[in-house]
């Protein structure tokens, strides 16, 4: 599972400044389309036949296997510790998902804080139902507008935790209303 990128360079106290990174210039190109990004947990569902049968969450490295150079995260069983998790997976229709592997972002009343004030649970698939903005600003002064008042798509009222950007051919990149600091 590969890192999305984020649009800016940051600054020393981690915040974006208005220097795009070069290998997300296709972005600023206005090439992509831009999804919303959901504030929530990163799982995978495995479906055949429209019924779940596995589901992962992810891992991301350590500071020890980071210092080892291993910077992407990966999936493991999730387990009956993860009951959030679980309960999102089990409030998540996939009977009309095609069979395969599914990246999602759990989320729902007991996921990092309810941001979206959700009153159950679910997963949505990255691949299959990202809620997507239209005529979204492409330079730095304009996002910073543009995320410091956007509503969720997923949960109108609610103010959208940032943007993934996609790409046709399979490129990703981000930007949160976070990054831009206070």
């Amino acid at each position: 599972m590969e890192k999305i990128p984020t649009i800016f360079e940051r600054d020393g106290r981690f915040h974006v400044v208005d220097r795009p990174r070069a290998d997300c210039a296709w972005v600023f190109d206005g090439e992509g389309v831009a999804t919303e990004k959901l504030d929530g947990t990163n799982v995978r569902l495995t479906v055949r036949c429209g019924a779940i049968v596995r589901v992962e969450k992810r891992r991301n490295p350590n500071r020890e296997q980071k210092a080892r150079g291993i910077v992407d995260g990966w999936y493991v069983d999730a387990g009956p510790e993860d009951k959030w998790i679980m309960a999102a997976a089990d409030g998540t229709d996939v009977s009309a998902w095609p069979d395969g592997e599914h990246s999602c972002e759990a989320i729902g009343p007991r996921v990092q804080g309810n941001p979206l004030g959700l009153d159950k649970h679910v997963c949505l698939p990255f691949n299959l139902s990202a809620p997507v903005y239209a005529d979204v600003p492409r330079d730095f002064a304009g996002l910073r507008a543009f995320l410091a008042t956007v509503d969720s798509v997923y949960s109108p009222g609610n103010l959208a935790e940032g943007l993934v950007f996609h790409h046709s051919d399979g490129r990703r990149a981000k930007i949160k209303r976070k990054d831009f600091g206070p």
